[in-house]
């Protein structure tokens, strides 16, 4: 069954002094035994609160195009709809781009979210906002990672709650980010230093073993590792000392780290992509995104909280070899249907439908919530850009409404929430930020988004700023 969710903001009423007299007298009531608290309704949590072990972000880089995946206009104009056709899906009444097939028979394991709005319009700052869910200082421009920076998702994450048994709570594959010619910021812990960075992986299909060296030297005794670890420990009983060198700390904690992976044959195991079938391996696909969308399927079923792909590791690689779809991103000013065609969407279609497909196969979606996402959209206009490669039109960047999917962990199958208007232009109902769409990915994990963390000074943080977003739980 489609469900279309529209639902207003609810207005603002102010109140008269007399009503703000009567709040406080029966706010004074509700703290005796047996008052009513009718004015102090206790705080529900969101219907997805806890449902998820882990999240996996699928991060499209650069900006996909919701006209020709998520949110096509069959009716508008041609300038608009653009050159694809548009093809049913697995549900009545939610229709995709033509060239997603395999992603279409899927649709009653997703849900779409059709009106994503924010007002970044450029690469480096508007995944600043995604991945952090805060508005970079230096709003649609390409500036530069800073230690000063709020931290990405996974790092938050880590210093929040830390992952049992595992010596980091996130991972990025296919890292780091490269927009449009620099690392991208918004992906590094920033202000919680590099005891919180996640476990950065780049292209993981050139190796099966993927992080070198963490086996154990056949030539290091087991008793020579106890006396490295005991002189660790010596060494930390001084910590307390220099509680204020931040770099003595954050080393501490990355040989610790190392300690931790080292004398775990789980944890290496899980980054061995040998131990999959030849035929699931070629199922993803054997490229970079395909096997490193493998590998995050393993890292969940190893009990990693954080996993996030990007897809692709550069937002414009075609400029520099358009031969290589390996390095295409999702930033296509122009070629747009070109690329889309015969590059990008075909192997998006394989990778993640055949990621859903196995998370569902080995019980894994119901506790995975999937989310696959970029910083912003397309335009509503097919047009050349004479300042960027390319010989046939594309589309420029398009944040006012865009579309992303969720999938797992509670979320409605065969769901659309929200949607944009008539010319994809701006959205027909409630805006959802980047924001709430973090806020919903710690509520999945069970944390509360208002909840605070602290950084090395004991500063408070706010978790997130947004909303765990309801409708997408029906």
């Amino acid at each position: 069954m489609l469900r279309f969710v529209t639902e207003p903001a609810a207005p603002h009423s102010r109140l008269s002094r007399r009503e703000w007299l009567q709040l406080g007298g029966l706010a004074g009531l509700a703290a005796l035994p047996g008052a009513a608290t009718a004015t102090n309704p206790v705080p529900q949590p969101a219907p997805g609160h806890g449902r998820a072990r882990s999240v996996l972000m699928i991060y499209t880089s650069g900006g996909m195009s919701q006209f020709e995946s998520w949110d096509p206009k069959p009716d508008a104009p041609e300038e608009i709809r653009g050159a694809f056709r548009t093809i049913h899906t697995s549900v009545p009444g939610i229709l995709v781009g033509e060239h997603l097939p395999r992603v279409a028979r899927l649709a009653d394991r997703f849900t779409i979210i059709r009106s994503m709005s924010h007002d970044d319009v450029d690469h480096g700052s508007a995944t600043y906002l995604a991945l952090t869910g805060h508005y970079h200082a230096r709003k649609s421009s390409n500036p530069l990672p800073r230690p000063t920076d709020l931290p990405t998702t996974g790092a938050i994450l880590h210093r929040a709650r830390p992952a049992r048994g595992l010596p980091f709570s996130a991972v990025h594959i296919n890292g780091p980010l490269i927009a449009p010619e620099l690392p991208a910021p918004g992906q590094f812990a920033g202000l919680l230093g590099r005891s919180c960075e996640p476990l950065v992986l780049g292209d993981v299909s050139r190796e099966e073993t993927l992080v070198p060296g963490l086996e154990p030297l056949p030539e290091l005794p087991s008793v020579r590792v106890e006396r490295r670890r005991s002189l660790l420990e010596s060494i930390d009983s001084f910590r307390a000392e220099a509680a204020d060198h931040r770099t003595l700390l954050d080393m501490s904690e990355s040989y610790r780290s190392a300690y931790a992976f080292l004398g775990s044959a789980a944890g290496r195991r899980a980054f061995d992509l040998s131990h999959e079938p030849a035929a699931l391996r070629e199922r993803y696909g054997m490229y970079r995104t395909g096997q490193a969308c493998l590998l995050a399927r393993r890292l969940v079923e190893a009990g990693v909280p954080f996993i996030n792909v990007f897809c692709n590791h550069g937002i414009r690689g075609q400029d520099k070899d358009p031969l290589d779809t390996d390095v295409y991103g999702w930033d296509t000013h122009n070629d747009i249907f070109e690329a889309l065609e015969h590059h990008l969407l075909p192997r998006f279609d394989q990778t993640f439908s055949a990621l859903l497909m196995d998370l569902e196969q080995r019980g894994l979606l119901d506790q995975t919530l999937v989310v696959c996402m970029g910083e912003f959209g397309r335009a509503p206009l097919v047009a050349l850009e004479p300042r960027f490669a390319g010989a046939t039109p594309g589309r420029k960047h398009w944040a006012s409404v865009y579309s992303i999917v969720m999938a797992g962990a509670g979320v409605t199958r065969g769901g659309v929430v929200g949607a944009s208007d008539r010319q994809g232009a701006y959205p027909r109902t409630r805006p959802i930020g980047p924001w709430d769409v973090i806020a919903t990915m710690f509520d999945a994990l069970g944390l509360d988004p208002a909840g605070h963390y602290q950084d090395s000074e004991r500063r408070p943080y706010v978790i997130c700023d947004g909303t765990p977003i309801p409708e997408i739980y029906g």
